[in-house]
């Protein structure tokens, strides 16, 4: 029983630095409605702040309960993008030639043109794994992340867009601290509130 190494409790960040394109793993025992058990995706980064989606948490609602084009649509599912502006629409896609769509990095993109994200939706080409809806976004003044990672909040890291953009987000944030191993890997199997264990 003393070969037990207590370091494996406590929760610290992994000290890489956060920037576009690279995910926020919130750490395990995070109780808040919003980022508990979260995986967000940076989609912009720089001196004056940050901006983030929520990419595993869905919402109950669709598509077509928002805007009325898609009214025939009814199974292209919106997630929770963040606790601010839940009442604009974000979109996260693949198509490199979407025109004013903001390069997040490793071939995804942000926003652009939705005349062409309609156009190509109702022309019946397939969205999974190449868009995916957001009402809302994750944000941060620049020091106020960089606090939160100090605080051991978030533990960062890289995923790839085909990862990120899957439906399957039941088990996103314990596989993307998992795929962290060593420690990262054991807290991704802790209960988020052990009392209730």
């Amino acid at each position: 029983m003393n070969n037990i190494n207590a370091d494996i409790f406590k929760i610290q960040s992994n000290n890489v630095l956060p920037s576009q394109g690279k995910i926020l793993i919130s750490e395990p025992f995070l109780c808040d409605e919003t980022f508990g058990r979260s995986v967000v995706l940076l989609v912009d980064h720089t001196n004056e702040g940050s901006m983030g989606l929520i990419m595993n948490k869905r919402l109950p609602l669709c598509l077509n309960d928002v805007i009325k084009e898609f009214n025939y649509i009814n199974d292209i599912p919106l997630y929770k993008g963040g606790p601010i502006g839940t009442d604009t629409l974000f979109y996260l896609h693949t198509l490199s030639d979407i025109n004013g769509a903001l390069p997040v990095g490793g071939g995804l993109y942000l926003n652009g043109d939705f005349n062409a994200i309609k156009k190509y939706i109702l022309q019946g080409n397939d969205i999974s794994g190449k868009i995916r809806f957001f009402l809302g976004y994750s944000g941060w003044e620049y020091e106020q992340l960089i606090q939160e990672i100090k605080d051991n909040t978030w533990i960062i890291a890289k995923e790839a867009p085909s990862y990120l953009l899957n439906e399957e987000i039941k088990d996103m944030w314990k596989d993307a601290l998992g795929k962290l191993g060593s420690k990262y890997e054991t807290w991704s199997r802790f209960p988020q509130i052990p009392s209730l264990n």
